[in-house]
């Protein structure tokens, strides 16, 4: 069939009548071998499979595998190719889920990068209406996922507040990111998002995808389902911030039934924009973000310290009278500052761990010793004649 290859143009027709019911294409596949035997069968074959009053009796037929070549001919006109789940290339921890479609639809001028076995995929979601406190946080665990070392992709699902502010972060630092979408991928929404997509698309290691086929529209039931595919797609996932219900719940939700860590930003007690993360802390299914430090560390990253050629200053001014465990912490403040640039002294507690009371210990002493000025909003910035 022209440049496709027959299994793939069968895979793709599975995926265009199973897509609401994974699981019944999973099962031929199963039993088959491959798309093709399916569509290799007879009549009498499919009816003893399905019965005779089944709606997808008729669905098997040559008519579904010609509407399937031409979805691959206009995909590829949007840049947009059809991986089947028999494929290499098919991401491997989105197979192990039992709902996982049989194929996906990804956008990318990268694809040969953009879904790379060796890389660590790692789903941030939450609200839409997300708060100051929860863009400040989002923003910041993005950047010491970025600051890892590590080949980290974050995944989310192009809406607004949360999944945006992700999606923008990471390609700020420089990671790859997956924008899981509810329609076509040739359907941009929002509109608004629209560059913001076309920028993923385009940028290495980065992709839209889909198990939708093209021309979808946004319509509710399909952004329930697509949450499986960001949490499939995902190592673990992090919720940033979600009332009692709301996309960021199901996709955590989702997580945990695949057996993926669970990370959520806790917020106040009678906060309704944090109920649905603190109801999973109460239930045990998730693990609290209490610093930056101890998250990355808890997904297998290290916490990146470097610049210890800078620690000399601090150890001659305070190794024998503070002692080096001091001296450690003051490198780690200066660090994160220089970083960062103009740091609240919470924001510099929250990355590094150390606690409020603590870290405004340090300030005091770097500021009087003039390593650090520091303003009315206890916003930090390196003083550079001293460091």
């Amino acid at each position: 069939m022209r440049n496709y290859q027959e299994e793939t143009v069968c895979m793709c027709a599975l995926n265009r009548i199973f897509g609401y019911e994974p699981g019944i294409a999973a099962a031929l596949l199963d039993n088959l071998g491959s798309a093709k035997a399916v569509f290799g069968l007879g009549k009498d074959d499919i009816m003893s499979i399905f019965g005779p009053h089944s709606k997808y009796a008729g669905k098997i037929c040559l008519a579904a595998l010609d509407a399937a070549w031409k979805e691959l001919e206009e995909a590829a006109r949007h840049d947009t190719v059809f991986i089947g789940r028999n494929e290499p290339s098919y991401p491997a921890l989105l197979k192990e889920c039992g709902d996982s479609p049989a194929g996906i639809y990804v956008r990318s001028l990268d694809m040969e990068n953009c879904l790379s076995a060796d890389r660590d995929y790692i789903a941030v979601v939450g609200t839409r209406r997300i708060s100051q406190y929860g863009s400040d946080w989002c923003r910041k665990i993005v950047r010491t996922l970025a600051e890892s070392g590590r080949r980290v992709v974050i995944v989310s699902g192009l809406a607004y507040g949360t999944d945006i502010t992700a999606h923008t972060e990471a390609l700020r630092c420089g990671l790859g990111t997956i924008a899981v979408m509810a329609t076509g991928t040739d359907t941009i929404y929002p509109a608004m998002h629209y560059r913001h997509a076309m920028k993923i698309a385009g940028t290495s290691g980065s992709a839209l995808v889909s198990d939708y086929p093209l021309h979808t529209k946004a319509i509710p039931v399909n952004f329930v389902r697509r949450n499986r595919i960001i949490a499939g797609l995902s190592r673990a996932t992090i919720l940033i911030e979600s009332g009692a219900r709301g996309g960021g719940m199901i996709t955590a939700r989702q997580a945990f039934s695949y057996d993926r860590e669970i990370y959520v930003l806790p917020g106040r007690a009678d906060d309704p924009m944090s109920a649905g993360c603190n109801a999973l802390l109460r239930q045990g299914t998730a693990i609290p973000v209490t610093s930056l430090k101890d998250l990355a560390e808890a997904l297998g990253y290290t916490f990146r310290t470097e610049g210890k050629e800078n620690d000399a200053p601090l150890e001659a001014a305070y190794a024998r009278t503070l002692g080096m465990d001091t001296v450690g912490e003051m490198a780690e403040f200066l660090l994160l500052v220089k970083r960062h640039g103009r740091l609240s002294l919470q924001d510099i507690a929250d990355m590094s761990g150390m606690g409020y009371r603590r870290t405004a210990e340090i300030a005091g002493i770097l500021q009087n010793d003039g390593f650090i000025a520091m303003d009315l909003m206890q916003r930090c910035s390196i003083n550079r004649k001293n460091f």
